[in-house]
């Protein structure tokens, strides 16, 4: 069945999703990829991933989406991780404002061990504790705006702008790999073929790996 389904699709990208503990990553990926929601969801252990394939100007992208753990004891594991990833998605809770604050930092982490074309979209998460708000909207348009990122404010418990974001992501990451592809198809090299696991930052790959 999994080798059936690994050649239903052209692309496969890998996208990380980064943030402070508690900011709600997991429902974020729970919410796009099985359209769930838990209220008393744990905290990551390490790095879980999900998988969910999707149409993007008429080719079929598989998007693998990985969980990293936002507690600091876990950082060295989830570094690792940034390798192979073409996307990632920046999270911070509206509700607390030390979340965003360390923004700056996750998104130095990011551009020292991802690859610099990496398609970065910023998520403002839990929009419908607008009561509780410590973050303004404006605030988080303004930092995107500042560090050239993509920005939406999202909830996974109502499923706001969750498949939004993620469909931005991959069609940015689609459009590069595009370029790419036609430039090296002009150059004699042809593009890059069915079910082709790519690497925006030039070392294209074709290993699929199994999960567990």
């Amino acid at each position: 069945m999994a080798s059936r389904v690994d050649h239903e699709y052209d692309y496969l990208f890998k996208i990380v999703l980064i943030g402070d503990s508690g900011v709600g990553k997991t429902n974020i990926l729970s919410r796009f990829t099985r359209n769930e929601f838990c209220l008393e969801s744990k905290s990551t252990i390490g790095v879980e991933f999900a998988t969910r394939t999707l149409e993007v100007d008429g080719k079929t992208i598989k998007a693998q989406i990985w969980d990293t753990a936002g507690q600091e004891r876990y950082r060295a594991i989830t570094s690792a991780y940034y390798r192979g990833a073409v996307g990632a998605l920046l999270v911070y809770d509206i509700t607390k404002r030390p979340t965003f604050d360390n923004l700056q930092r996750w998104l130095r982490e990011l551009r020292e061990h991802a690859d610099s074309n990496i398609v970065l979209m910023m998520a403002g998460n839990k929009s419908d504790l607008n009561h509780l708000r410590a973050v303004s909207e404006q605030d988080g348009q303004s930092l995107a705006e500042k560090e050239g990122l993509s920005f939406l404010e999202t909830s996974a418990l109502e499923s706001y702008n969750i498949e939004e974001s993620f469909k931005s992501v991959l069609t940015d990451i689609y459009r590069i790999v595009s370029k790419k592809a036609l430039a090296a198809e002009e150059g004699s090299m042809g593009a890059p073929g069915k079910g082709t696991t790519i690497d925006v930052g030039g070392e294209t790959g074709n290993t699929k790996r199994g999960c567990c």
